[in-house]
């Protein structure tokens, strides 16, 4: 049974859907089954694995929202391994729409019920909202991955995620538990970097990677070229870090972590 993981902060501009699609791209390529959802309506990673939402007839909208078996949206990507449940712009409206529905904090978990089994891993990047979509990965998932910029407000609004993930601990998801933290737009050179990991740190012991995501200028371009940083540039430091994590998470969930 595939572990599902959400990759969330309701702050924007995070490193999330970067970090989303290069950590699926990469534990992809180290040889697992790897499904990546696209459940932010601005479809950020359906774009950045070369996916056209305006050729798309189906989406995680109609999943969430209409009932639609997962298999039927889900579409292959040209990277190894890598599967898409994409996104589209209907999805700005799934909140408004999920509140009529019975049961309208676990539709993703019924969704992923029945494809789980296919996947060794999936990730879903999650809205920068807490919203009832961030919601249902909340309880559709096993654990969430939080990526945090290494920047001056680094940790506002963290504890109102954490509040979030406690009340879906206790009324709908009693086993979810924190994956771990990933650090981004990393600068080594300003004395502020490691202020805020120092931060990070206290706030989240024992759970901050090791391996960090600098700020890098392929990492920046390879979206605008549908690819994943590793398909794009293999031999960047965007590439480097990225293998990394990957390395790491894959370790802690005792999986052997050859990357190419």
């Amino acid at each position: 049974m595939g572990k599902i993981v959400a990759i969330v902060n309701q702050k924007g501009g995070v490193g999330k859907t970067t970090t989303a699609v290069n950590l699926a791209a990469a534990v992809g390529a180290a040889g697992y089954r790897v499904l990546l959802a696209d459940i932010d309506p601005q479809g950020n990673a359906t774009t950045g694995l070369g996916v056209n939402k305006k050729q798309l007839h189906t989406s995680s909208y109609e999943v969430i929202i209409g009932g639609l078996r997962a298999t039927d949206a889900i579409v292959p990507t040209q990277f190894s391994n890598l599967s898409l449940l994409p996104s589209s712009i209907n999805l700005a409206g799934a909140e408004l729409d999920l509140v009529e529905l019975p049961q309208r904090e676990s539709k993703l978990k019924q969704a992923f019920s029945l494809v789980r089994d296919d996947y060794d891993f999936i990730f879903m990047d999650c809205p920068p909202t807490l919203g009832l979509v961030t919601i249902n990965a909340l309880v559709a998932c096993d654990t969430f991955l939080v990526p945090i910029q290494c920047e001056y407000f680094a940790l506002e609004g963290l504890s109102q995620l954490m509040q979030t993930v406690r009340q879906v601990k206790r009324l709908w998801n009693p086993l979810i538990d924190i994956e771990g933290v990933a650090l981004t737009m990393y600068d080594g050179r300003l004395n502020l970097t490691q202020a805020v990991v120092d931060e990070v740190k206290r706030f989240f012991p024992r759970r901050v990677y090791s391996a960090v995501i600098p700020r890098n200028v392929r990492l920046s371009e390879a979206p605008s070229f549908g690819k994943p940083v590793m398909y794009y540039d293999s031999h960047s430091r965007g590439t480097t870090s990225y293998h990394e994590l990957a390395r790491e998470f894959l370790q802690s969930n005792g999986k052997i972590a050859a990357m190419r």
